[in-house]
């Protein structure tokens, strides 16, 4: 659904088929992760939020300009479309370290 409100495709999310936009994530080895190092992920991704809730901003401001893009011209321009995917990227790495708890590894600050 989210792909389809940045506008990253156009096809319509169904309810009951499969989604053209997919995330699958490892199940972690629980052997390798830390004991109590879930009780601080959250506390050490702070730095994280704040720049991904301006980089949220950034995509809110970017999808509306290209709408009108695609409007006219037919196309999302390549810039844009790369950067929106990647600020999803990560904002998913982050998540899945702080919150999915299933990786210890701290998230890079990195659209890649």
């Amino acid at each position: 659904m989210g792909a389809y409100l940045l506008l990253l495709t156009d096809i319509y999310p169904s309810t009951v088929d499969r989604q053209s936009v997919q995330l699958d994530i490892d199940y972690p080895d629980a052997t390798q992760l830390s004991r109590w190092l879930p009780l601080v992920k959250w506390l050490l991704a702070i730095p994280h939020y704040i720049v991904l809730a301006v980089l949220g901003i950034l995509v809110g401001l970017l999808t509306i300009v290209a709408w009108f893009a695609i409007l006219f011209t037919g196309t999302y321009p390549r810039g844009m479309f790369g950067f929106v995917v990647g600020v999803g990227r990560w904002a998913t790495r982050v998540w899945a370290y702080a919150f999915l708890l299933v990786t210890d590894t701290y998230p890079p600050f990195s659209l890649r």
